[in-house]
């Protein structure tokens, strides 16, 4: 899953359009593609403890490297705040994915995660002295919210709803965690470097799935003879493509490209997602599927143009 910015980035280029434009591309492609890694790390990995692995040793790597290149260790404030957001966006928003996943197809699950921003600015224009949307963020939102309905509408051509109704809600609560941490981070002290402050969430998230797994029972399930080389893979993948080469490129384009640019993975990691979906995981796309996906995507489109008219007025 996508982190949403932390801070406020830069209105202009501050590197070459090739490095940029290679680095969006790793974005879209890493994160879109995560959805179904994750799909398959799960068939044989129970989710909670799967996650773990993944961010403690990301976060673990990450740590390491900032270090070795002269970040300084976090004050205590700094780390608790970035524990925090690792608590609602990797526990709460990541973790709901990832158990979810078990039962809805990676590409549906994308759609639902892309509704983060819409909850955003719903959130935060109900917060004491919050920033009330822009009209075109309010069509937006409840353009999105409309094509969130579409998608989860049972009926006889699929919806979300009849492949799994636990499912559904568990990825509303994803995107509202997501959404409450992304909001929550932007007016706390988080460390100087975002890439440490990075490490840290994903340590104290990695380390809070672990814990879950354990309350849940899932060391009791864990088979190590039975998981499959797909989910290795997955899992490989994950930590690598996803926390990795996905974060870091989103992080150094936060501070060299412009907002305008950075912002369209809301809206093109699910398209990749489905695409790979469909021709990677034998995932049917239903007519109703592609339209609620137009419609959501149009809407995140608008209410994130809306926040920029919002920021630069």
């Amino acid at each position: 899953m996508a982190k949403i910015t932390l801070s406020s980035p830069p209105s202009g280029y501050k590197a070459g359009m090739l490095a940029v434009w290679a680095a969006m591309i790793a974005v879209y492609i890493a994160w879109g593609s995560t959805y179904l890694a994750i799909r398959f790390a799960v068939e044989t990995m129970p989710p909670f403890l799967m996650a773990a692995v993944r961010f403690l040793i990301a976060g673990s790597l990450l740590f390491i490297y900032r270090r070795m290149a002269g970040d300084p260790l976090p004050r205590w404030n700094e780390a608790r705040s970035a524990g925090i957001v690792g608590l609602f966006l990797l526990l709460g928003g990541n973790g709901a994915v990832v158990w979810a996943e078990q039962t809805v197809p990676s590409g549906l699950a994308a759609l639902m995660v892309s509704t983060s921003p819409l909850w955003m600015l719903s959130l935060e224009a109900l917060l004491p002295g919050g920033r009330k949307p822009h009209l075109r963020a309010v069509v937006g939102i409840l353009l999105g919210f409309s094509g969130v309905v579409l998608l989860m509408w049972p009926g006889s051509n699929g919806g979300l709803l009849q492949v799994n109704p636990w499912g559904a809600v568990v990825l509303v609560f994803a995107t509202l965690t997501w959404a409450f941490g992304s909001i929550f981070s932007r007016y706390t002290q988080l460390p100087a470097s975002p890439m440490m402050g990075s490490a840290v969430e994903m340590l104290v998230g990695g380390a809070a799935l672990l814990i879950l797994g354990a309350a849940t029972g899932e060391f009791s399930r864990v088979d190590l003879a039975g998981i499959s080389t797909r989910s290795i893979l997955g899992l490989a993948y994950l930590i690598v493509f996803g926390s990795l080469i996905g974060y870091t490129a989103y992080t150094w384009l936060l501070q060299v490209a412009p907002t305008s640019l950075v912002s369209t993975y809301a809206y093109v990691n699910p398209l990749v997602a489905l695409a790979i979906g469909a021709l990677l995981g034998n995932e049917l796309l239903s007519a109703r599927t592609l339209l609620a996906a137009g419609v959501i995507l149009a809407s995140v489109a608008l209410t994130t143009t809306a926040r920029q008219i919002t920021d630069h007025s």
